[in-house]
């Protein structure tokens, strides 16, 4: 087991609602109380979907190079829905074919890419209402839609051990009173800005947090983002971390994110 003790970028509540930009940082709102946890090795404790909100599955693409973003849209987001699909047991995916490409900073990649820092504060992807209004405007409009679920679908593609991975707070820990409103600002090259609602996190001695170390091209970690069935794990907060044990010459993280909703027909 590699669990570890590190810093998670948890934020506090003040009168001024926070905002983050997906590219110009430096114009963030975001009023930052780290915190040290332990972060547990999730490897062998069976986490799921149904019940912590994650979970670790083998997954190869035929796709050599996930870099290549023209690729991923043409041939891996096909993939990513039958993943999906095989692992849920849903009957339909959508997916949001644009993936995402994170690089750790020891990369020097950022500035070359969209959206590409790797998250330092805990978030959750979209906020209740955000997430629901998303959900409905991509369901199927000629079936009746039972439950729907919003996934990120998230690899490694460099070598381990991660610099930077990625630590996940245990649904059945959370409180959804510990949620911040905030919103998450897009502000791609050349087009115009827009956001939606998302979520900051505040510290509670609660909270359980998990990640997996060692990741490899050939694993996806699959997390709620959004979920309609009020019995489920509803949705989950995230978010990069240093990895204490890694060593300095560890390779740079970069990773991919995929997104895609899944609708049960009733």
């Amino acid at each position: 087991m590699k669990d570890v003790r590190a810093a998670i970028g948890y934020a506090m509540r003040t009168e001024k609602k926070p905002y983050f930009y997906a590219n110009a940082h430096e114009k963030d709102f975001v009023p930052l109380a780290p915190r040290e946890v332990d972060i547990r090795d999730a490897r062998k404790l069976g986490c799921s979907l149904d019940v912590e909100g994650f979970t670790l599955v083998e997954h190869t693409s035929a796709v050599a190079d996930l870099t290549d973003l023209a690729e991923v849209a043409r041939v891996h987001s096909g993939e990513i829905a039958e993943l999906l699909k095989s692992v849920s047991g849903c009957d339909h995916v959508d997916m949001f074919s644009r993936g995402i490409l994170r690089f750790s900073e020891r990369a020097g990649q950022n500035d070359a890419h969209d959206n590409s820092h790797p998250a330092r504060f805990v978030h959750v992807d979209m906020s209740v209402e955000a997430a629901r209004a998303a959900r409905d405007a991509a369901a199927p409009k000629d079936k009746a839609i039972a439950r729907s679920v919003q996934y990120n679908v998230w690899r490694v593609l460099s070598p381990p051990p991660q610099d930077v991975p990625l630590a996940l707070c245990a649904f059945t820990s959370l409180d959804m009173a510990d949620l911040i409103d905030c919103d998450a600002i897009f502000d791609p090259p050349g087009a115009p800005e827009w956001s939606f609602g998302n979520y900051l996190l505040e510290y509670s001695p609660a909270h359980r947090w998990f990640y997996y170390p060692d990741m490899h091209v050939g694993e996806a970690l699959i997390f709620v983002t959004s979920e309609s069935d009020p019995a489920r794990p509803l949705l989950m907060p995230h978010g990069a971390f240093d990895n204490p044990i890694a060593p300095a010459d560890a390779p740079p993280r970069i990773s991919l994110e995929m997104r895609g909703t899944a609708y049960w027909y009733a």
